[in-house]
Formats: C-alpha cells, structure tokens, sequence
C-alpha cells in the first residue's frame, strides 16, 4: 500500500502513475483518510495532466505547435484531491 499526504492547498505529489491494482492510502488535512485505488489515482493524474496541457496551449501528445519558449518537462507533480471523492 502506497501512503500519501494531503498538503495545505488540497494537493497530493504524484509525479508517476501507479500500477491499477495497488492501494493508495490518502491522509486529508481535515484528519480523514481514504483508499483508492490505483486506476482511480491515474485517472485523477490524467485530468490534471489534461488540465495543465490545456492551460499552457498544448495540444494532447503535450507538444506547442508555435512554440515560443521551451517547456523543460511536460507534466505534473501534484494532483488536486478532496476529502470523500469517488473511489
């Protein structure tokens, strides 16, 4: 089982994906915890990888078609979570 922690601002450091099967243990900062698993946290990943691409006017592959600077990493290091969300 994989634990992670809720930080301050709501988010969870997640910079991989995660095998579908594992367990993901997630402690909230309201005190509570949560299992999930890891298909569910990969999904979680993917919308917020969707998300930061959108906003930085990538197109889905995560590529600038008119780049105007260069984009070191193209990814995420955390994704927004919330106390209760859908396992």
């Amino acid at each position: 089982m994989i634990q992670l922690k809720q930080d301050n601002e709501g988010f969870v450091r997640m910079s991989r994906r995660f095998p579908a099967k594992t367990l993901i243990s997630i402690t909230f900062t309201d005190g509570t915890t949560g299992e999930y698993s890891g298909r569910r946290m990969n999904e979680i990943y993917d919308e917020a990888l969707a998300a930061y691409r959108l906003g930085n006017n990538l197109d889905a592959k995560g590529f600038d078609r008119h780049p105007t600077k260069i984009h070191r990493r193209n990814g995420v290091d955390i994704v927004p979570v919330v106390s209760g969300m859908a396992p």
